[in-house]
């Protein structure tokens, strides 16, 4: 990794890599999309172990801390920042000023999907993101969150939230707006609420410009997964997540790429993508492991329209020249259930894998998820997607005057095993290596 000078003091046009704390971490969408941007996301804060143990497969070069952020101090990220710091080299007082905090707390209480209730514990977390940063004082923030957030039911709390972050010393860009995924490149219809913090002095964040203004210029489901095998195809991906690739398959693979795909695959190279490349096998499909239907439900989705639902199982097919609709994380252990809901997809009568899903979403085929499809298809649904990320870290860069650095050297993502551990082994992980979670 390519050691990051900071610099205490803002000086435009002066190349460097800005530091960035994560928050609400997840599988790491938002830490994707920022580092795409040029920032090095320093440390990220992630609850879940079997969430921190994927982010720290992907993010090796990321301090992780799995913690419950209620429990967290500024001591603790201040530590983590200073370790952080010592690991590459850099000076005492490199990681002293943060230039961004980030992070999407748990928005299952504001859901316009769930029961939406005001008194939900998970509402308050939104004021835990705020405490922090109040006490970091970080350049900027973003905090996403879902649309819900903004309706009238919730502006009681909505509006003490942003006097809070006023008092915290931050000026709000207004008015707060919803962003679509699909207006930045993203072939997914996926709206949420960002609210931009920036500190007082510093040059006002503004909110970027949709890309993309009409939805006939939305990326489509065709842009994303055509160029992808059919999982069926593969007797390896009924016991394993990942298989290697024949060279022709890899052949026809590259073949039938779309603009958007090669990008993930690393074919084509983006001069706005500052992320640090990952060393990794192009040759291995990962994050693959098929579904088994029954032939009743295989019956079903044969007979569903593309656009529309299937009734019984209420899934809705994918269309191959329409945008994905919002990829949804499900409901968890803590609630009783272990559901995931997958789209069908648009040609095959099966739900879509967990890379298709990745696709979906702007990851890149480098990163990886758990092997299992409920957990990787929650740290999909649950992430902002990278592109949407590197979107407004760019507005960031440019609020700093900045010019990223391009890093030269790979980094080597983690040990397979993180991906494979369930969740009292993930538990057991970070206990063992003093981290509390």
């Amino acid at each position: 990794m390519v050691p990051s000078i900071i610099h205490p003091n803002l000086t435009p046009n002066q190349p460097r890599r800005p530091v960035a704390i994560d928050l609400f971490a997840g599988a790491g969408g938002f830490s994707l999309g920022i580092e795409q941007a040029g920032f090095d996301v320093a440390v990220a804060v992630e609850q879940d172990p079997i969430h921190a143990a994927v982010y720290s497969f992907n993010f090796p070069h990321t301090k992780v801390l799995c913690q419950d952020i209620v429990q967290l101090s500024t001591q603790d990220l201040q530590e983590a920042l200073g370790k952080w710091a010592t690991d590459n080299k850099l000076p005492s007082n490199s990681h002293n000023q943060i230039d961004l905090v980030i992070g999407g707390p748990p928005c299952q209480g504001f859901s316009v999907i769930g029961k939406g209730q005001i008194d939900d514990v998970r509402n308050q977390l939104v004021f835990e993101f705020c405490r922090l940063v109040k006490e970091l004082q970080p350049r900027y923030f973003i905090m996403e969150n879902v649309s819900g957030l903004g309706q009238k039911k919730y502006q009681t709390l909505f509006q003490e939230l942003l006097e809070q972050f006023q008092a915290a010393g931050y000026a709000i860009t207004e008015p707060i707006q919803l962003l679509n995924a699909a207006s930045f490149g993203v072939p997914q219809k996926r709206q949420r609420l960002f609210i931009l913090g920036t500190q007082v002095g510093v040059h006002k964040l503004a909110y970027p410009e949709p890309e993309l203004t009409q939805e006939s210029q939305y990326l489509t489901v065709r842009d994303a997964i055509a160029d992808l095998p059919n999982l069926d195809d593969f007797t390896e991906l009924q016991n394993s997540d990942s298989v290697q690739l024949t060279p022709k398959q890899r052949r026809l693979l590259k073949a039938r790429a779309m603009p958007y795909a090669e990008k993930l695959r690393d074919i084509i190279t983006e001069p706005d993508n500052f992320a640090y490349p990952r060393h990794w096998n192009p040759q291995l499909l990962t994050s693959s492991l098929q579904t088994q239907h029954n032939q009743t439900s295989i019956e079903r989705f044969e007979k569903t329209s593309p656009g529309t639902l299937e009734p019984i199982s209420r899934l809705q097919r994918l269309n191959w020249d329409q945008p994905c609709h919002t990829l949804r994380a499900g409901t968890g252990y803590n609630h009783g259930s272990y559901t995931s809901p997958r789209p069908i997809h648009p040609q095959y009568p099966r739900v879509i894998s967990v890379r298709e899903a990745a696709r979906l979403h702007s990851f890149p085929d480098w990163f990886r998820f758990h092997i299992t499809k409920w957990h990787g298809f929650r740290q999909v649904g649950n992430a902002v997607p990278p592109l949407f990320g590197r979107v407004l870290g760019k507005q960031i860069m440019a609020a700093l005057q900045i010019e990223p650095l391009m890093p030269r050297a790979k980094v080597a993502l983690g040990k397979t095993e993180l991906l494979k551990l369930n969740p009292s082994e993930a538990s057991q992980y970070w206990q063992g290596i003093g981290i509390r979670c």
